[in-house]
């Protein structure tokens, strides 16, 4: 697809960015962007447009564009000179993403958004490096050769960070019980 958008067919790059839409707005949400998501996504797509040139064959388009994202996310967080609040960074993740099915039982839903909040809140704890881990290996649901080339680490510090991480984030949830059926830990 990528030799299709530099061999100048705009539609190959119209599929590229409805294909990854939903994950580059996911990622701005969780990384701060709140309210600003939609224009970060949309200078990011910009953006790797522009460095195309740049893009290496045979590299997967998700986590380099995902890098992207991240850093735009930076510079405008900066460039706006203010923080974002935690409630602020769950109303506009919450935004990106139904997190519960309007189907589900009450009590499970109550549970399922203390959970939520119980984990962002120990997540804002984090170090930056710690956060932008777990965020793109659980919350973006990215493998581990993905979650490095989008940080831009490699493989062998993304498991160590990770692995920090998340003796972290148990040691801030110690009664925090992963969901059944996978190797959820955060």
């Amino acid at each position: 697809m990528i030799e299709r958008v530099r061999a100048g067919d705009p539609e190959a790059y119209a599929d590229l960015v409805r294909a990854h839409t939903g994950i580059a707005l996911r990622a701005a949400a969780a990384l701060g962007a709140g309210a600003d998501a939609e224009d970060v996504v949309q200078q990011a797509f910009v953006k790797a447009y522009c460095a195309l040139g740049r893009f290496r064959d045979g590299s997967a388009f998700k986590p380099w564009l995902l890098s992207i994202v991240a850093n735009e996310t930076r510079n405008t967080v900066r460039t706006a000179a203010r923080q974002r609040t935690l409630a602020g960074r769950e109303a506009a993740f919450a935004e990106a993403e139904p997190l519960i099915p309007e189907a589900a039982d009450p009590a499970v839903a109550a549970v399922e958004i203390e959970r939520r909040a119980a984990l962002e809140s120990a997540l804002e704890k984090l170090s930056e490096e710690h956060r932008l881990v777990v965020t793109y290996r659980y919350l973006l649901e990215m493998d581990e050769s993905e979650t490095a080339q989008a940080l831009g680490w490699p493989r062998g510090t993304v498991k160590s960070r990770l692995n920090r991480a998340l003796r972290r984030l148990e040691k801030l949830l110690p009664d925090f019980e992963p969901r059944e059926g996978g190797d959820e830990r955060a």
